[in-house]
């Protein structure tokens, strides 16, 4: 029988038996012979809706799942996987794509497309389980090492296949899910030190940074770990909601941290270094744009109230961060710019990343804003003010329109979308000016750029040590499409 027949059956025995019970218990008889009549009937049913052994705990058939709650839920969570894969390829590609000079233009797109291949294999074999293994400490345990208890198994007993659940979805789903911000965290970091890195040394850097950074922070920040947000975390723990500590602030400070040490491009602020396609950068922003509504809506890990609004601030954050970038460009340079729009919507995106879940539209609208003008200063003048080459504003854009939405999340952050008890930390505006929220919040940002600026500082100078960062100065001339790939990105007869 089904579990839900085996209950049903269980239910209707334990109601049959009990009316005896009732009544002799209303004429007072034996209690002895009561108690035992209760244990039987208990026995019963514990045996009854017990898993099978061959059958992993929660593990669902697949008429269960179909005819169940689970099937939509699941279908729009496999939806939100594919947009978040298509952030980074071709969304990411052509982004990058068209911000290096034209000898380097498939150098950065190999780099993501080889990602997505690399940090999928990584992720199936053990980074699932350091991330989510699930002993809420500093880091996951093997449970799921190899897709162990995460792959679907055939059930001897009950005669059909099963397949692992993880909340509203398939545990396959939700490994497949979290395995696309794996893709694209280490993909945001190649825009630093575009144009001059070897190829090798990147893969290197990549696997390792996604072993020993992203899966520790993860399980931090996601599975229990000591910067969620729950009771006995760090500083009452941090709301994230979708990646604004874990993906773009330990993303932006690596970076930043990469293009110190790797050095600036040959003729960084002698010459200048312009982009060689902007169709492609607007096309990719415009990829993101849309990519990034299963990135932040599909972190609710269902479908429902809440998904439609991580969805809505999600637009109006872009929307925002496009317009106040471009009008900053206009009202500094003269002229706002296709570049300045482009990124200004990405600045938005980033900047309300932590905080989809968790704030209304009309404060997602001033997030959008303020990331516009704040990540344009970084660009434009905070990097050339330090003179440090990050080829295409990786930090200017993650670093700091992370951070930026990972502390107004402690401003914003409403039990309207964030469901608590009274008493709980909520946003500084919300609680009447209690800052415990917003300490937890500038906290989990401190940490996340100790944690990844000190372990991509060590990670990079013993690859630097080891095999080299840079490529020779000739392949740097000549462009790393010819050098390292033997390919050129246009060739015309």
């Amino acid at each position: 029988m089904y579990l839900s027949e085996r209950l049903i059956f269980s239910a209707g025995l334990l109601f049959v038996l009990a009316l005896p019970m009732s009544s002799a218990l209303g004429q007072e008889a034996d209690t002895a012979a009561v108690e035992a009549a209760v244990d039987e009937v208990t026995q019963v049913v514990v045996s009854d809706i017990s898993a099978p052994s061959d059958v992993p705990e929660g593990a669902l058939t697949d008429d269960e799942i179909a005819n169940g709650p689970y099937a939509a839920h699941n279908a729009w969570m496999l939806v939100c996987c594919a947009l978040v894969l298509f952030m980074t390829a071709p969304g990411l590609a052509m982004f990058y794509g068209g911000l290096v000079r034209r000898k380097n233009v498939l150098s950065v797109m190999m780099q993501c497309i080889f990602l997505m291949g690399l940090m999928t294999v990584i992720w199936a074999i053990y980074g699932y389980s350091l991330a989510f293994g699930g002993d809420g400490g500093w880091i996951g345990n093997g449970d799921y090492l190899f897709m162990n208890g995460v792959q679907r198994v055939y059930s001897e007993t009950l005669g059909e296949p099963v397949t692992p659940m993880e909340g509203e979805m398939t545990r396959l789903t939700h490994m497949l899910f979290q395995g696309m911000f794996f893709i694209i965290t280490p993909a945001l970091i190649c825009g630093a030190f575009a144009e001059r890195i070897k190829f090798s040394a990147m893969v290197v850097y990549s696997i390792v940074w996604g072993t020993l950074i992203y899966c520790p922070l993860c399980h931090w920040v996601w599975d229990g770990g000591p910067l969620s947000y729950n009771e006995g975390s760090i500083a009452g723990g941090a709301l994230d909601f979708a990646g604004g500590t874990v993906v773009h602030i330990s993303s932006g400070i690596s970076a930043l941290v990469a293009a110190i040490l790797i050095g600036p491009r040959m003729g960084f602020l002698k010459e200048p270094i312009q982009p060689h396609n902007l169709t492609y950068t607007a096309l990719g922003a415009s990829m993101l744009w849309v990519g990034w509504f299963g990135f932040n809506a599909g972190s609710e890990m269902l479908s429902d109230g809440l998904t439609s609004s991580a969805f809505a601030v999600t637009h109006f954050s872009a929307a925002a961060g496009a317009v106040a970038w471009a009008m900053t460009e206009w009202v500094v340079l003269g002229k706002p710019t296709v570049l300045g729009a482009s990124s200004g919507a990405v600045a938005g995106l980033v900047c309300i990343t932590p905080a989809a879940g968790f704030v209304q539209p009309m404060p997602a609208i001033f997030m959008g804003l303020m990331a516009g003008v704040v990540c344009y200063w970084a660009c434009s003048k905070l990097k050339f003010l330090l003179k440090y080459d990050d080829a295409l504003d990786a930090f200017g854009v993650h670093g700091v329109g992370g951070t930026l939405g990972a502390v107004l999340t402690g401003v914003f952050a409403t039990r309207a979308c964030l469901d608590v008890s009274e008493g709980t930390p909520i946003g500084l505006i919300e609680s009447g000016g209690n800052p415990t929220l917003l300490i937890g919040q500038i906290v989990a940002v401190l940490i996340t750029f100790l944690f990844a600026g000190i372990g991509s500082f060590v990670l990079l100078k013993s690859i630097d040590i080891v095999i080299g960062l840079r490529v020779p100065a000739e392949s740097e001339q000549r462009g790393l499409d010819v050098t390292d790939h033997g390919e050129e990105g246009y060739m015309f007869s």
